[in-house]
């Protein structure tokens, strides 16, 4: 989206986030997280000044998942927080384990780690790192799912572009195709 060139501006606050998805030689798949966010200016906070460039937020987590989306580890650690106790915000990420990535897994998980419990920051990676791990996984679950021919894809009726009355799902899967014959 292009800036509104009517009105000067400036830039006060950066928020980067990476995510990379990476196959283990045992099976399974790892999904990792960063997140860091600067601001344009050097202030304090309750522990420590945070100078130009220093982030105010530096968080990692990890989570490990069969290729059936089950979680098997999960960790996560705090290297920069306004506040000195916000690394123990990281401590609880391991309750993850145990639950599978699938709808209503963003409930699950916030029951688990929601409020006190937990770190909103890292909360907030959540529904990225699941669709990273799902991507992570795609090949090695559609091959499989291609081997039980009358089984739909997994991504079906999931988003707009693969809701099954769309052309693209048409020329994809005509056979969970469900919308008129002639399409636009």
């Amino acid at each position: 989206m292009p800036a509104d060139e009517t009105s000067a501006r400036r830039k006060l606050h950066t928020r980067t986030i990476t995510i990379d998805g990476y196959q283990r030689e045992d099976g399974l798949f790892d999904v990792e997280a960063a997140i860091r966010d600067e601001k344009t200016y050097a202030f304090d906070v309750e522990h420590r000044a945070v100078t130009l460039g220093e982030p105010l937020h530096h968080m990692h987590a990890r989570l490990t998942v069969t290729p059936e989306m089950e979680i098997v580890g999960a960790a996560a650690q705090t290297f920069a927080g306004p506040f000195s106790i916000c690394p123990g915000g990281a401590e609880s990420f391991d309750r993850l384990t145990g639950l599978v990535i699938k709808p209503g897994f963003l409930k699950a998980a916030n029951e688990r780690l929601g409020g006190v419990i937990g770190c909103t920051h890292l909360r907030e990676l959540l529904q990225q790192m699941a669709t990273v791990a799902l991507q992570t996984t795609f090949i090695l679950r559609s091959k499989r799912d291609a081997e039980i021919a009358d089984a739909p894809p997994r991504q079906l009726n999931t988003c707009y572009a693969y809701d099954s009355n769309r052309s693209a799902m048409k020329a994809r899967y005509p056979k969970f195709y469900t919308g008129p014959e002639t399409v636009e």
